[in-house]
């Protein structure tokens, strides 16, 4: 594979995130797209055109989104200011790993590294910003708070490999993702992600002897080398006051048939497909089924999916942010959807994968019953325009890990009482 093409792949997607499964739930359901938009890229959807090729038409509907462009490269973004009392940490992979699929199919590489920030006091976790060592390589990044009591197993599951880290397919969204009990989130990184600093006053609590996983996704269809990844934490005093902050995760299914001139591919029935993703990813790969369940929803094929989760405390929304893979079109996140108050708290027409940071919002409050719906759309026929794609036949596609595999995830920061 050419650099330049490696560079589009890599651009492709990040798999940022299998959910955390109770995140969905309620009377919201997955439907199916109201025509044909796979034949059709008429879509009605203006194309984010790269700036340095201005012949192009936003309108044209055939053009690529910039995230597929080859002259549109991740940016190199540079740490800020650090405010008053804060200090920061740089916590490096304790060596260089050579990523590899571990399952013997699949183009994917899902690793955790277990990181000591060697806290001998409790703390607030303000900011953290991801800098992965080979770009053409790491697909996305996340990190997850490891409590005291968990370090023991994390340090065993160190220890069974003979290589750095080890392999943690299968749930990488979950708290239990890097196949702890109890790992909550801490942050991401994508494509376009610079350095995330929360807003005064707000912080994650990280008490004495916490340390980190840093899970890398690893796209082997950029290529074969090296990394070494770090991320560098922006702390304050545990005695700062400062409102501790956490995330939501809003999943919603992926059911994408194929186009019906490519219907009669092998993984062109859903039930292939699912068992492809097991196959890839490990038997607890099963999303694509959990979610329907836990979004009280029926397998219904079609571009666009949803699903609606009914907030269970108070709970105030302070930012908002989306996540889909390469044949992602558009996402929003609304407020008791179909009700007089209803309000979209994020809303992208047109998806743009170098755009992926979390946006900040006026603070929203939210009361038991309310509702949060996550809404995705989907197509086919970007698997046509993008490099990751060439040389692959059509698939049913739904819920997977892997870059050319799809997600439909809403992702809110919020304080709770």
């Amino acid at each position: 594979m050419t650099a330049p093409r490696a560079r589009g792949v890599r651009r492709a997607a990040a798999a940022l995130l299998l959910v955390a499964l109770t995140a969905c739930s309620g009377g919201g359901g997955s439907t199916g797209s109201d025509r044909g938009a796979d034949d059709h890229p008429h879509d009605g959807l203006e194309a984010v055109v790269p700036h340095d090729h201005p012949s192009e038409s936003p309108g044209d509907e055939h053009s690529e989104p910039a995230w597929a462009s080859d002259d549109h490269p991740i940016e190199a973004f540079e740490p800020k200011k650090l405010r008053k009392g804060e200090r920061r940490l740089t916590l490096t992979m304790p060596a260089s790993y050579t990523p590899s699929a571990p399952t013997g199919a699949g183009t994917d590489d899902y690793r955790c590294f277990l990181l000591d920030p060697g806290l001998s006091k409790d703390v607030f976790l303000t900011g953290t910003f991801v800098q992965p060592g080979n770009t053409d390589l790491v697909h996305h990044v996340i990190l997850f708070r490891v409590p005291p009591d968990q370090v023991g197993r994390a340090r065993q599951l160190d220890a069974e490999s003979d290589e750095e880290g080890w392999t943690c397919f299968g749930n990488s969204g979950l708290e239990n993702g890097p196949g702890l009990d109890n790992a909550p989130w801490l942050g991401a990184w994508a494509p376009g992600g610079e350095e995330s600093v929360q807003r005064p006053g707000l912080g994650v609590e990280l008490e004495k002897g916490t340390q980190i996983v840093m899970q890398v996704h690893y796209n082997l269809l950029a290529g074969d080398g090296e990394d070494v990844s770090r991320t560098l934490l922006r702390i304050a005093p545990g005695s700062a006051d400062l409102t501790p902050l956490q995330t939501m995760l809003l999943p919603a299914p992926v059911e994408l048939p194929c186009r019906p001139k490519h219907a009669d591919g092998p993984l062109c029935e859903r039930e292939a497909a699912v068992a492809d993703v097991k196959q890839r990813f490990g038997p607890t790969s099963a999303t694509a089924d959990l979610l329907h369940l836990l979004c009280g929803s029926k397998v219904r094929p079609g571009g666009t999916q949803t699903c609606t989760r009914t907030i269970g405390e108070p709970t105030t929304v302070m930012a908002a942010a989306g996540h889909m893979h390469l044949l992602g079109r558009s996402i929003s996140i609304e407020v008791n959807q179909g009700r007089p108050d209803a309000r979209t708290i994020l809303d992208i027409p047109v998806w743009d994968f170098d755009d992926q940071g979390s946006k900040p919002i006026e603070p929203l409050q939210l009361q038991p019953f309310d509702t949060v719906t996550v809404t995705c759309k989907h197509v086919q026929w970007l698997r046509d325009r993008l490099p990751a794609f060439e040389g692959q036949p059509d698939r049913y596609v739904v819920w997977g890990e892997g870059t050319t595999d799809e997600m439909c995830l809403g992702i809110l920061s919020v304080t709770r009482p």
